[in-house]
């Protein structure tokens, strides 16, 4: 790991990620005075727009960087696509990845999993982990916690994986980089430091400032400087600027690229100046900070990190139910959120699946568009958006399952898949190979880590002559061409097992949980992909005649429950659904803890949640049912704060 440890930048790029860009040693960043710069934010664009085309190619990937900072994405596509294609090594290919996918091309995100194999070399593997912590990424966080758990000595590596984890919010892997910083040699403490300010946590200024004390270099005291800066600490953001005048030219490119991602636009005129420096380097890295304080959105920023809520669907007096959600992470990085637009309350009536888009993260959305037309005699409904292979592939085809509903003993699956990013769906393809009334709940299907496709259904011959429900898993092992019946169901006294969902547990069980009428959450498991069931019993979890949700958690591995904590005897449903419920397991679902609510306002039932991990948050969308109307919410929360104790 040669030289990995001596340079973290705005994104804490290693060394010799971008070295060959850092050798100013015949710049002239002294000039006793700035030349006249005419806007100097046009001067920025170009110089980073030649810098697409430099010979040097840290000089490239810093031109890139600054270029989707500044908006103009489909440049840095355009001209790095092609680039990759040519280029050899693992490690340039990794980084190219990450400016693609940063410009907002994700499909070469699978370029950087791929990286994390069993079977590539440590130093590409760091490379990767590098570049998934710079743009806020881990894929599915399997094969990366595989490669942190794996990591016994402090090191680059180490770190790179415990910053990406951290980032998408696991409380060890920040605790290690806590130790980091407070305990190991300095090289390693530099890079830590700049990993743990970009999580943004204050509580980690006192740290910082008492590791900053034993400083004996100036780097040193740059790297934490710029940590401290970027939390806000006053003193830091004064000082930082004055590393611009220091003699080394990678104290004054590591300088000019924190001052760009702190916003300290105290130093502009300086920058300004650093524009006409003859180095092309220097001249690129301080473009990329004058755009990057041009485009500052504190405000957008701050938003973005907390815990926050849209009404996204509030029904109408035309459209008084909007219920049953999903939401997907499109290849441009817009969230695409898709729901059920009733035209009146009831599930039989008529109905169409229509979806927003928000291109900041869920803060915003653009118009409504229609999805799914209704094709059945009563409607369609309760979608479910799925990629239908693991972001190892570039290619991810998205699935949109949904229920084409004809009568109360017809309702069928459908599947229709987008090549396209949703923008146009194929024809439908029937999931449900048997007749009856089959209900697929909203956001429910699940991807096996084998590749296996789980659809799981709750059927009876007819709902309005027999109200008793058996749950029967649909697979396909094709990637959702052909679909057949796994060979078991399950069943439970009273309405029996209604409304399921699995999750993959142990790395080779699944784990089915449904609602059913004796006042708590039930189980069953499966050793071979769904096909066959344990006897169901009790999860240990009470709760309502309600749906359930359950998830892992990319970044930690844990299990996540969504359900409503509230059990009343001789209530309708066996209680109201309210509370809204999250939940925490580590011991794959033996127990909770960490519960806390996330809606509980009286007067209303919140349910039928849908869930995303999408850059270290957890995005849901539930129904907000109340006063005869029913709305369809989105909430977005920092995975971190799962881990903090509830407010009692």
């Amino acid at each position: 790991m040669k030289n990995l440890r001596f340079l973290w930048s705005n994104t804490f790029r290693s060394a010799p990620f971008v070295c060959a860009a850092m050798l100013f040693a015949t710049s002239a960043l002294l000039a006793d005075e700035p030349s006249a710069v005419e806007n100097p934010e046009q001067r920025s664009l170009e110089i980073l727009q030649r810098g697409l085309q430099s010979s040097s190619f840290a000089n490239l990937l810093n031109a890139a960087e600054g270029l989707t900072a500044a908006g103009k994405q489909k440049e840095v596509i355009a001209a790095l696509s092609p680039k990759l294609k040519q280029t050899k090594g693992s490690d340039r290919k990794c980084e190219l990845a990450r400016e693609l996918v940063r410009a907002g091309e994700r499909s070469y995100l699978a370029i950087l999993v791929q990286a994390l194999q069993d079977d590539v070399a440590l130093e590409t593997q760091a490379v990767a982990c590098d570049a998934l912590f710079q743009i806020d990424e881990i894929g599915e966080g399997r094969i990366l916690r595989k490669r942190y758990d794996q990591l016994q000595n402090v090191n680059a590596q180490t770190i790179l994986a415990a910053a990406a984890l951290a980032q998408w919010g696991n409380p060890q892997a920040a605790a290690k980089l806590r130790e980091v910083v407070k305990q190991a040699e300095w090289p390693d403490a530099r890079l830590a430091a700049g990993a743990l300010a970009r999580l943004g946590e204050t509580d980690d200024v006192a740290l910082l400032k008492m590791r900053q004390q034993d400083a004996r270099t100036v780097r040193d005291r740059l790297a934490f400087d710029a940590a401290l800066a970027l939390l806000g600490d006053e003193t830091a953001r004064s000082a930082l600027p004055n590393f611009l005048q220091d003699s080394d030219p990678l104290v004054r490119s590591d300088a000019i690229k924190f001052i760009g991602e702190a916003g300290i636009a105290t130093a502009r005129p300086e920058l300004i100046r650093l524009l006409a420096d003859p180095d092309e380097g220097t001249a690129i890295l301080t473009a990329q900070a004058i755009l990057k304080l041009a485009h500052r959105n504190d405000a957008a920023a701050s938003d973005q990190t907390a815990n926050f809520a849209r009404n996204v669907f509030p029904a109408t007096p035309e459209f008084p139910r909007y219920s049953e959600g999903s939401v997907i992470g499109l290849n441009d990085d817009v969230l695409l959120y898709a729901v059920t637009e009733f035209r009146k309350s009831s599930d039989h009536a008529d109905a169409q699946i229509v979806a927003r888009r928000s291109n900041d993260g869920g803060l915003t959305w653009g118009e409504k568009q229609v999805l799914q037309p209704n094709t059945g005699s009563l409607n369609v409904m309760s979608v479910t958006l799925r990629h239908l292979a693991p972001p190892t592939e570039r290619h991810r085809p998205i699935g949109m399952f949904y229920l084409n509903k004809n009568s109360y003993s017809d309702i069928r699956v459908m599947l229709r898949i987008s090549d396209d990013d949703c923008r146009t769906f194929g024809d439908p393809i029937r999931v449900s190979p048997h007749l009856g009334y089959h209900i697929l709940n909203n956001d429910r299907v699940t991807r096996l880590s084998t590749g296996r496709l789980i659809v799981p259904l709750a059927s009876t011959e007819d709902v309005q002559r027999v109200n008793h429900f058996v749950c029967q898993c649909c697979l396909s092992d094709d990637g959702g061409e052909t679909w057949r019946l796994g060979q078991e169901s399950v069943d439970y006294p009273k309405r029996g097992a209604m409304e399921p969902e699995v999750v993959e547990i142990d790395g080779n069980r699944v784990m089915m949980i449904f609602r059913n009428q004796l006042g708590h959450i039930a189980q069953s498991i499966s050793l071979d992909g769904g096909e066959t069931w344990s006897e169901p019993q009790s999860l240990g979890v009470p709760g309502p005649e309600a749906p359930a949700t359950i998830r892992r958690i990319p970044s930690t591995g844990d299990l996540l429950l969504i359900w409503n904590d509230n059990l009343e005897k001789g209530h309708h449903h066996g209680g109201a659904r309210n509370p809204l419920t999250l939940a925490i397991s580590s011991d794959e679902g033996k127990t909770w803890r960490l519960r806390r609510n996330v809606e509980a306002e009286k007067g209303y039932g919140y349910a039928y949640t849908s869930v995303l991990f999408w850059k270290g948050r957890l995005l849901m969308t539930y129904y907000v049912g109340g006063g005869g109307k029913v709305s369809s919410r989105f909430r977005s929360i920092p995975i971190r704060d799962l881990y903090l104790e509830p407010e009692s």
